[in-house]
């Protein structure tokens, strides 16, 4: 339930509805206070697998979305993961979508501290994406009626979004568009096409026995996991876009022993539903090599592919608000990372990604981000935002489920 604050009022049924008289309503937010903001964001860390940091994070991002926006999200808490969702009157039309979570651990600001030096912006989870949060609030900050839009803010997506993906499913449905404040592609570009993912934990198990008395006793799992990792690396297809790429490896107790148990982790990305289930039937059918020996497969598709036809309409609009605004000329990326998008697509909702801040380094000690572009982002995201809720449905509205993977 969101309680109601000096800030805003309550529509009929719950909506959200902002006080826009204390609002400011540029055409560009002022950049100062766009990076006061991004510093905010990124000096509360914020590890997805810390459940109270991440409670931390939400309340920052909650009282600074309240600050610009003139409203109190709804707290929404699953599986003790914190996500916010701001509603703003009018049927749902346009979804916005981002995370709070980062990568980094708690206590990464020491080594990597916030800083802007010539024009670059750095410290943890800038790019992926708190820039990209304080963007989304500067932009609908700057829309004079917010009716129809929804704000969705989730805990857990570097995780995968195991505990918000249904919730990001429901609201995208109905939408006439999802816009997902990810950051941008090499040299600003949008993300028009993603690739699904999936991952999965084999599990092998064999015998113990000595390695030096009576090795042969026993069932050796390392070597029956050195088997199937060669079968399983075996149904990547470059030619289709397919990888399937074993990851983490752990085997044996010690060094004198034949290994009773092993297990290892793979990664599975690919451009089409088609070959998501190929892939998936056959790590499924993994059989043992060594006798006496057994495989348990655990896991499975996480993301449906995001495809090209999922955002074509959205990216012809955004490219031609961009050149009115003198931003121009986007470009577009088919990349092999999800994110969210993946979802609202799937859910067969247009989506466009990459939408947030413009650098590089994600996940990375040279995470960074374009100063200059963080306006000329919220710029174009406010014309967009402001054109969908006038006009008609983009492309593609309503295509229907893409994919169908189920969650991990």
């Amino acid at each position: 339930m969101v309680e109601a604050d000096g800030g805003r009022r309550l529509a009929a049924g719950g909506a959200v509805q902002p006080d826009r008289r204390t609002q400011p309503n540029p055409c560009r937010p002022d950049e100062r206070v766009l990076l006061a903001d991004i510093q905010r964001l990124v000096c509360c860390e914020s590890p997805s697998t810390d459940l109270a940091a991440v409670a931390r994070s939400a309340e920052t991002v909650a009282e600074l979305g309240a600050q610009r926006l003139g409203a109190q999200p709804e707290r929404i808490v699953l599986d003790g993961r914190t996500h916010l969702r701001w509603r703003f009157g009018g049927a749902p039309r346009v979804l916005l979508l981002g995370h709070h979570d980062t990568v980094w651990p708690v206590g990464s600001l020491r080594r990597h501290p916030y800083q802007v030096s010539d024009g670059v912006l750095r410290g943890p989870g800038c790019l992926d994406m708190k820039a990209g949060l304080a963007i989304a609030f500067h932009a609908l900050a700057a829309l004079d009626d917010l009716a129809g839009v929804t704000l969705l803010v989730t805990g857990d997506e570097e995780l995968g979004s195991p505990s918000s993906r249904h919730l990001i499913e429901d609201e995208a449905r109905g939408c006439a568009a999802a816009l997902v404040l990810e950051a941008a592609a090499d040299g600003g570009a949008l993300k028009t096409e993603r690739k699904g993912v999936s991952r999965y934990t084999v599990r092998l198990r064999g015998r113990a026995a000595h390695a030096g008395l009576e090795p042969e006793r026993g069932v050796n799992a390392t070597l029956e996991a050195a088997h199937q990792v060669i079968a399983v690396a075996g149904l990547a297809a470059p030619e289709r876009g397919t990888t399937v790429t074993p990851t983490v490896l752990n085997a044996g107790s010690s060094a004198n022993t034949v290994p009773a148990s092993a297990v290892f982790e793979v990664d599975a990305r690919v451009t089409s539903a088609a070959e998501q289930s190929r892939v998936d039937d056959a790590i499924r059918r993994l059989t043992p090599v060594l006798a006496g020996s057994t495989i348990e497969v655990t896991g499975g598709p996480n993301r449906p592919p995001m495809p090209a036809a999922a955002s074509a309409g959205l990216f012809a609009r955004a490219a031609r608000l961009a050149d009115e605004l003198g931003l121009g000329p986007l470009q577009a990326a088919a990349v092999g990372g999800a994110s969210d998008g993946n979802l609202t697509a799937g859910a067969g909702v247009p989506t466009l990604d990459g939408l947030g801040a413009v650098g590089g380094g994600a996940h990375a000690d040279d995470e960074h981000v374009l100063v200059a572009e963080l306006p000329r982002r919220a710029a174009l995201l406010t014309a967009l935002v402001r054109e969908l809720l006038a006009g008609d449905a983009p492309a593609g509205a309503g295509a229907g489920r893409i994919g169908g993977a189920d969650g991990r």
